[in-house]
């Protein structure tokens, strides 16, 4: 007798779910492997959310923006831009280009470029200093250095100096050496900066700077008020300049004779450097002061000023801030004030930072010029042309202006028709006036050399009703064409309606590329249908009244609960309101680009907005539009502009529906209500109609069948619980929508056009549409639609359906290509009945298979056996979901990429399901910015229902700005304000290299600016210090314990670099000199050859002079 054991137990049940035999699998031959799949984040591209420290390289012309979760975006010329990231855990920073990486780390506190040099120093909130090299590519830290007992608050690195000025929070400043990020030994405390007689601490250092003529004199500013003009050379203080207002900046002139400080009363205090060693302020000025009750002028604090000088002659004084107190409207403003003539320049956004862009880099220089105020605002980046009168804005041609309304979703297009981006270029391109005519000044690095060879497009819908479309091709986004869904409808006073705008909120995209159809769903529960033209027409739009409240809450006593059918008559049974909003009607005018040609609006129930659309989907070649919410489904043949279908999901089931529904209401209905829902329906299929009329309707065949596998015994959404009751899930969402050449019947031998719903319960519906035989007029031939009698189950909510065929290769969306309808009618032949939808050759065997993809697991099945080939479960940690999934080609075959909400991605082969590639991405809860809630309850430690299903919506949320496309790209909303492409290619990845662009280019440095005889004379001008006399060994070892040293990820290659560039440097001396010699030995050679050649020529001067005198006498000569 065979012994009873666990294992054996464990190993039948593997064995009847185990894949299907070698004989029942199809023989394809999958070209993927897991050599073929890496994951690399490629470009990161919009505005950085939360800036917090700017800075500027006016050799390289090139811009660094630190922000508050530890990024710092370097920019140069358009399309060339990088993002490096401190990482939190180990101090050091990276290019996220690989793998994972947290989104938050230390903030930024300050930035500062080692000009013309490659490098970057910044400091960040965890009291580090790093030093990045930007020379590469993937810039890199070299260095950090932590400090551990005092925290940061400033730093200093003046020019061609390789020592760094550190400002603390107790009031002391250290000074580090920046080639090997080593402290000094020379110190300067506070208690000797101060004066004896104080006995008050200072405050912490918030600004440190050299005097512009004088490296060896050190200006420190102290929060408290108090300014120091330190003598590095005797260490002692020069003068103390004290202020009665804490202090904000400090800014030098050029000629080190007088500096400027701005402090937190909106006042500007002027010093004369050399006055003595306690000076009074030689003016005191408020610029924006009114005066209050009793003259005490009441402003905001002016956060940062700068002096510069000018040619002629009258400086420019530049600073934030200082705007009375009691001004109405925005406070954030920047204030140039030159000579005689002050501006203000009011920002829609807080002012973070400025920084006023000069020629040369030399402070000393008499004539600094400013031409430009480069403004970092808390949401914008702007540029101050200062040349043009009237000092108007640079026109940004960077694509920050992606979180001008917030974004609510995306749909992502990569190897879209060629001819669609030049059509929406020649369309939106718009001339924007008001702008300067200069050229944008950031224009430093280089494109890179490499360039894809497919277009890519990202389309965005925002929250006030726009669609932006943008070029993404290679690593640069480009916008190309804006659309205004708000011009559609008339403005509404109704005050049901958010006066925000928030009701016309795009929540569903889709769009047929090769047919430039443009399907939108908006937050009323309305869904409007564009078309691209070339030229302005003047329409009128259609407009259709569809019923989309699908009711399934508690009803009165006596209202019918059960039956099919209920959801419809207990719609009826509502007060039904009109749609608040209201269409533009009549005829108008309209520009070119996409227009509008159909709308559908949903009625209102009792003031109750209907449910959000949660799925949308369009086909150019079936002439059709599809679109579901949480409870119903809506079919709409938009060349007709007729209702096909509009209908509850529960009524999509008939008498196939496997959930035991509980009732709505404790008292059954009565039976007239019973037989008026039977007599509703009544008929199993249903034609579209004609132009003469007006209504119809659809029933599903109570024949249907129904396919479940025998291991799945839980029919349930719910990620906590199995239970086959709907009690707390009553209501069934469509979810996903695809279009397809199928085999949908077990006994079809040719394609047809069908329709594949997924459902938030796990099934997939089937339905069959009958089009117009090909050759016939589609405009006038009736739609049939009809149940194919199967549903599909498969656990968890669907996310995609998606097809292919035997040899492998990905089967597309039927489309029909565009054709420009405003020719004349005679060059447009009619629109026929599409020849794709119909097969001649029976098929002999399984021809299709079809990937069915829900948040727990993904099936293939053949089509039309309808059998389960293989069958995966996508998520294996407990409580994990798949929160966006797509089927996509990569290489030269299809695979399944899925983004599971515990933060990988996953990607499996097809059809065989065989794992590739289970890597780290990014957590779901540093998505939460997309969510309602800030605080995104935890999917892995959750076990209620109705926190799981507040989960579910966050998810749905997040995956609207989550997608995968062709070739294995994708991309997501990472912030409120950016978006980032990654891929999952490793071919594209190799390629990286080459598609990003240089940031460092050599480039010569200006001349220092020359002295005056005079000043030379009397000595003047700029005196020299040597710095490592003063900072280097003669001074000792800082104190133990003050900083730690930490090798950055690029130290040693820095290393191996410095001494590769050693050697490289001594061959190239080496070779110089052996060249020189050379042509030193060429020009003796030639010199001797001349001299020689000089020679002949006197020896026979010589000679024939000699023959001509020989024969003349003494006195002939």
């Amino acid at each position: 007798m065979k012994r009873f054991t666990f294992k054996g137990v464990l190993d039948n049940f593997r064995q009847s779910v185990s894949q299907p035999t070698k004989s029942e699998q199809p023989e394809l031959v999958e070209t993927l492997k897991t050599e073929h799949c890496q994951l690399a984040r490629t470009a990161r591209h919009g505005f950085p959310h939360q800036p917090t420290a700017l800075a500027y390289d006016p050799i390289q012309r090139l811009v660094a923006i630190g922000t508050k979760s530890g990024a710092i975006r370097i920019l140069g010329r358009p399309g060339v831009s990088v993002q490096v990231r401190h990482d939190p855990a180990s101090g050091s920073g990276h290019h996220p280009s690989h793998g994972t990486f947290s989104t938050t780390g230390p903030a930024v506190i300050q930035l500062q470029f080692l000009i013309n040099e490659g490098a970057l120093v910044s400091a960040t909130s965890d009291d580090s200093l790093h030093l990045w090299n930007i020379r590469q590519k993937r810039p890199d830290i070299v260095h950090s250095l932590k400090f551990q007992r005092e925290r940061i608050t400033c730093f200093h690195l003046p020019f061609q100096s390789k020592w760094l000025y550190v400002g603390t929070e107790r009031g002391n400043v250290h000074i580090v050496n920046i080639e090997s990020f080593s402290l000094s030994g020379y110190v300067i405390n506070w208690n000797k900066a101060i004066e004896l007689s104080c006995k008050t601490h200072p405050g912490p250092v918030i600004h440190i700077s050299d005097c512009p003529t004088d490296p060896s004199k050190l200006l420190m500013g102290f929060e408290s008020g108090l300014v120091v003009l330190w003598d590095l050379r005797t260490k002692v203080a020069d003068s103390r300049f004290i202020a009665s207002e804490p202090l904000r900046s400090v800014s030098w002139l050029s000629d080190g004779k007088q500096l400027i400080s701005a402090h937190t009363d909106g006042s500007l205090y002027t010093w004369n450097s050399r006055a003595g060693p306690r000076p009074a302020p030689v003016s005191v000025t408020y610029p924006h002061a009114k005066g209050g009750r009793e003259g005490k002028p009441e402003c905001k604090a002016i956060q940062k000023v700068e002096w510069k000088s000018s040619t002629s002659g009258d400086p420019f004084v530049i600073f934030s801030g200082g705007l009375p107190q009691d001004r109405p409207g925005r406070s954030s403003s920047i204030t140039v004030v030159h000579g005689r003539n002050t501006t203000v320049l009011e920002m829609e956004h807080n002012v973070v930072d400025f920084v006023a862009l000069c020629d040369t880099p030399w402070t000393s220089a008499e004539e600094q010029d400013p031409h430009a105020i480069i403004v970092l605002l808390q949401n914008d980046l702007v540029i101050v042309d200062l040349l043009t009168p009237g000092f108007p804005c640079f026109e940004n041609p960077y694509p920050m202006d992606i979180h001008e309304s917030a974004v609510t979703c995306c749909l992502y297009m990569a190897d879209c028709p060629g001819d669609l981006i030049p059509a929406l270029y020649s369309v939106g391109a718009q001339g924007h006036t008001g702008f300067s005519k200069r050229e944008w000044p950031i224009n430093g690095g280089q494109w890179g050399s490499l360039a894809p060879s497919y277009a890519e497009i990202i389309v965005t819908g925002h929250v006030d009703g726009t669609v932006k479309f943008w070029d993404t091709s290679s690593l640069s986004l480009q916008v190309l064409y804006r659309l205004k869904t708000s011009k559609v409808f008339e403005k509404s006073r109704s005050k049901t309606l958010r006066p925000d705008g928030e009701h016309l909120a795009i929540k569903q995209l889709a769009m047929c590329p090769e047919n430039r159809l443009l399907a939108i769903a908006g937050a009323s529960g309305h869904v409007a249908l564009f078309k691209f033209r070339r030229q302005e027409v003047s329409l009128e739009t259609t407009v259709l009244g569809v019923p989309l409240f699908f009711d399934s809450t508690d009803e009165p006593q006596g209202s019918p609960s059960f039956g099919p059918g209920a959801a419809n008559l207990e719609f009826c049974l509502r007060k039904e309101q009109p749609n608040p909003l209201s269409v533009r009607g009549g005829v108008y005018r309209r520009p070119p680009g996409f227009q509008v040609d159909l709308v559908c609006l949903s009625s209102w129930m009792d003031g109750e907005a209907p449910g959000s659309i949660t799925a949308l989907s369009v086909n150019s070649a079936y002439g059709l539009m599809a679109y579901g919410n949480d409870g119903g489904l809506v079919l709409i043949d938009i060349i007709q502009k007729s209702v096909l279908l509009s209908m509850a999901s529960v009524d999509l089931y008939s008498s196939a529906d496997p959930y035991t529904r509980l009732p709505r209401s404790p008292k059954r209905p009565t039976d007239s209500a019973n037989s008026r829902a039977a007599a509703d329906l009544d008929d199993n299929s249903v034609r579209s109609p004609s132009c003469d009329q007006v209504k119809c309707g659809i029933q599903i065949s109570r024949t249907c069948g129904f396919i479940l596998d025998k291991s799945d015994t839980a029919f349930t959404r719910s990620r906590s619980s199995s239970t086959s009751s709907l009690e707390n899930h009553p209501n069934e969402a469509v979810t996903t929508l695809t279009f397809a050449d199928t085999l949908a019947r077990k006994l079809d031998t040719a394609v047809s056009a069908s329709l594949w719903v997924g459902t938030s319960q796990g099934s997939v519906l089937v339905i069959v549409i009958n089009l117009a035989a090909p050759g016939e007029p589609r405009l006038t031939q009736p739609v049939m639609v009809s149940p194919s009698g199967n549903i599909f189950r498969v656990k968890g909510s669907m996310l995609c359906v998606a097809f292919i065929e035997p040899s492998g290769n990905l089967i597309s969306n039927p489309s029909e290509p565009w054709r420009d309808e405003t020719k004349e009618a005679r060059d447009q032949p009619a629109r026929t009945g599409a020849a794709g939808g119909v097969g001649n050759d029976a098929l002999s065997s399984d021809d299709q298979y079809t990937v069915m993809v829900s948040e727990k697991q993904a099936r293939v099945v053949s089509l039309p056996s309808q059998t389960c080939l293989y069958r995966v479960n996508l998520a294996p940690a407990e409580g994990a979901f798949a929160v966006t999934a797509n089927v996509v080609s990569l290489k030269d075959g299809p695979c399944l990429a899925t983004f599971l909400s515990n933060g990988h991605i996953q990607v499996f082969s097809l059809p065989s399901l065989r794992p590739l590639m289970d890597v780290e991405f990014t957590p779901l809860v540093e998505l939460n910015f997309q969510t309602s809630r800030q605080n995104l309850v935890d999917p892995m430690l959750n076990i209620w229902a109705q926190q799981q299903t507040s989960v579910n919506e966050d998810s749905v949320k997040i995956a609207r700005n989550f997608r995968f496309t062709s070739h294995g790209h994708g991309m997501y909303l990472c912030s409120p304000s950016e978006m980032e492409k990654f891929t999952i290619s490793s071919a594209f990845a190799s390629t990286l290299g080459d598609l990003m662009g240089e940031m460092f280019m050599p480039c010569e440095m200006p001349e220092p600016p020359k002295e005056g005889f005079f000043k030379g004379l009397f000595g003047g001008g700029v005196r020299p210090l040597d710095r490592e006399e003063l900072f280097g060994e003669s001074t000792g070892k800082a104190g133990r314990g003050v900083a730690r040293h930490i090798p950055g990820p690029a130290a040693n290659l820095e290393t191996l670099t410095y001494k590769a560039g050693s050697v490289a440097a001594e061959v190239q001396k080496t070779r110089q000199a052996l060249n020189e010699r050379g042509d030193k030995l060429g020009m003796l050679e030639d010199r001797t050859q001349r001299m020689a050649n000089e020679a002949e020529n006197f020896s026979n001067a010589a000679h024939q002079l000699m023959v001509r005198c020989r024969e003349r006498k003494w006195y002939q000569l």
